[in-house]
Order: structure tokens, then C-alpha cells, then sequence
């Protein structure tokens, strides 16, 4: 008797995410994130799902619009909508801000899809405040 194997399930693919720990003073940057592409409507689930639950539901989520793709004004994600916008500020060039009403703000340095892993590293690092 043969016994055939199954293929395996589609994995999705690992949240390249770092938060920085959570603490009594404010920062500039909560954490870094790591996207696969500028592809807001791809990435954004992935981003959102993989946060804390203790920050809440995020409702809006600010991003440069120079840098990612074209996005609706608002999107659904899990069963939830979230309000999008573009900034052409310099000083968001590199960042997404997250808002959750009545938990907070959060900035994530965004480090471009195309950085390679040994480049990434010590930004995600830094911003986190974790050592390399």
C-alpha cells in the first residue's frame, strides 16, 4: 500500500515587525517594519494582525504617498474598517503612523521592501531598541 503525501498548506509569510518594549517614556519610533512590497492593500492585514492586542483596533493609518502604491481612502480588514491616508511630509518619508482612539499613536519606521536582510538587521534593531 502507498500512502501519498500531502502537499503542504501555503504558509503565509513571516511579519518582518519589531516593537520597541513597552515603557513609561514616549518615543520617537515604537518599532520597525519590514514590508515586502509598497503595496499598502497587501500589506497592511498582515501588518495590522501581527500588532499587540493591547493596542487596540487600529483605526487609521497614515503613510507617505510619494513612496507607497496608490491606496483607497479606507480599507476593511478583518471585518473592520481602517481609514487610510497620504502625507507628503518629509518627516514621514520613512515611517506608518497607527492610531487606535483611546489607546494611542504609534510611528513604525518603515525599512524598504528592497533592503536586504544583513542592511535591515541593525535599522529594525536600532528602532526597536533591541541589540544586533
Amino acid at each position: 500500500m502507498t500512502t501519498a503525501l500531502q502537499p503542504p498548506l501555503p504558509s503565509l509569510p513571516v511579519l518582518r515587525l519589531r516593537l520597541a518594549p513597552h515603557g513609561g517614556m514616549p518615543r520617537p519610533i515604537d518599532g520597525a517594519w519590514w514590508p515586502r512590497s509598497y503595496d499598502l492593500l497587501a500589506e497592511l492585514p498582515g501588518l495590522l494582525a501581527g500588532l499587540p492586542r493591547a493596542w487596540g483596533h487600529i483605526s487609521s493609518v497614515t503613510v507617505n504617498g510619494a513612496v507607497w502604491s496608490a491606496t483607497p481612502g479606507r480599507m476593511l480588514v478583518v471585518n473592520q474598517v481602517v481609514r487610510l491616508r497620504r502625507t507628503l511630509a518629509a518627516s514621514a518619508q520613512h515611517t506608518v503612523v497607527l492610531i487606535a482612539p483611546g489607546r494611542g499613536r504609534w510611528d513604525l519606521l518603515v525599512v524598504p521592501p528592497e533592503t536586504t536582510e544583513e542592511a535591515a538587521e541593525p535599522l529594525m534593531a536600532a528602532a526597536s531598541g533591541s541589540h544586533v
